[in-house]
């Protein structure tokens, strides 16, 4: 299959974006003491580098070498909402960057005519991205005694009107590109609470 010129361009910016959260989580993990959490964060560390090759490979499989870009929807939201202030902060605006991946991919399956092979990619990273919402969830929810729920929820809604405000931003810039992904986000359902990772 040859992709247009847009697609190449849109999976590519999904390589970098997973590519961009590798790098982020690696961080965090370095400064964890031991412990689950840090078992967590290093896990969807790796669980990210894995996705920026799964979209290497389905680039390579569908005859094209990804394309280099400078920037990722990450680079826009440190812009937008500064560096987080602690690892409250850090899990908060991972909960929001989450269910915003969560709701692109549900988008990009929605557009008919995606190829399988970008499919199979997409629900094999969503996999992997449900899980995240689930322990930074939990993990939000064992902080509550330390910085307080009232901390937590306003923390969650100042990074959620910025991630709203990062997205609005990014179709005004790349909107002819990703067209056919127009329309309303569908509700995001938080998945089930339960002990363990996958």
């Amino acid at each position: 299959m040859t992709l247009s010129e847009n697609d190449l361009w849109l999976l590519s910016y999904y390589r970098s974006s997973e590519i961009n959260g590798a790098l982020f989580f690696g961080r965090v993990a370095r400064t964890l003491r031991g412990g689950p959490l840090q078992a967590n964060v290093t896990h969807h560390f790796a669980d990210e580098a894995n996705h920026a090759k799964y979209w290497t490979r389905c680039i390579e499989d569908l005859g094209h070498p990804a394309t280099k870009l400078s920037g990722s929807y990450q680079d826009q939201y440190l812009e937008a909402v500064g560096l987080p202030a602690n690892l409250m902060e850090v899990m908060a605006v991972t909960q929001v960057f989450e269910k915003r991946v969560i709701a692109q991919y549900r988008r990009h399956l929605r557009a008919g005519d995606t190829h399988p092979r970008v499919r199979q990619t997409i629900e094999t990273i969503m996999e992997d991205e449900r899980w995240h919402v689930k322990y930074v969830r939990d993990a939000l929810e064992e902080m509550a005694g330390r910085y307080g729920q009232e901390y937590i929820d306003s923390t969650l809604a100042r990074f959620t009107a910025a991630d709203e405000e990062v997205y609005a931003k990014t179709l005004a810039e790349y909107g002819e590109r990703i067209t056919f992904l127009s329309g309303p986000d569908l509700p995001f359902e938080d998945p089930p609470s339960a002990e363990g990772t996958p």
